[in-house]
């Protein structure tokens, strides 16, 4: 078997094949939908995510379908999210654990505190 470890590179991009189709891709597609296609996905995307991590949220603070439905959720609205979710973030949002967050059912459902006061 030979050992291609000692034959020098031009680039970590070898010959530069892929990248330069792929560069002519996005040039193409750039084009056709025009300089405005990347701030409206970002436009639509961040609130999409916002209400996709609500879901999220409200769905393990409720107790999931049962609970969204005692919220006055309709199954197809739970059915659809549920969907939606999935698709985004590759699993169901029971299974899904959001990095960095933790929820304190007890304390949520213990209700609003008071703020102390400075005295």
């Amino acid at each position: 078997m030979p050992d291609f470890r000692s034959d020098r590179m031009g680039s970590p991009e070898g010959k530069g094949i892929a990248r330069r189709t792929w560069d002519a891709y996005s040039k193409g597609v750039n084009r056709l939908v025009g300089p405005a296609a990347g701030p409206l996905a970002q436009r639509l995307a961040a609130p999409a995510a916002v209400d996709l991590v609500g879901f999220w949220v409200v769905w393990h603070l409720h107790g999931g379908f049962e609970g969204l439905r005692d919220l006055g959720m309709s199954r197809a609205s739970i059915y659809r999210r549920i969907k939606l979710f999935r698709s985004s973030f590759g699993a169901h949002p029971d299974e899904y654990r959001l990095p960095g967050v933790s929820l304190d059912l007890v304390r949520y459902h213990a209700g609003p505190s008071r703020p102390e006061s400075a005295d």
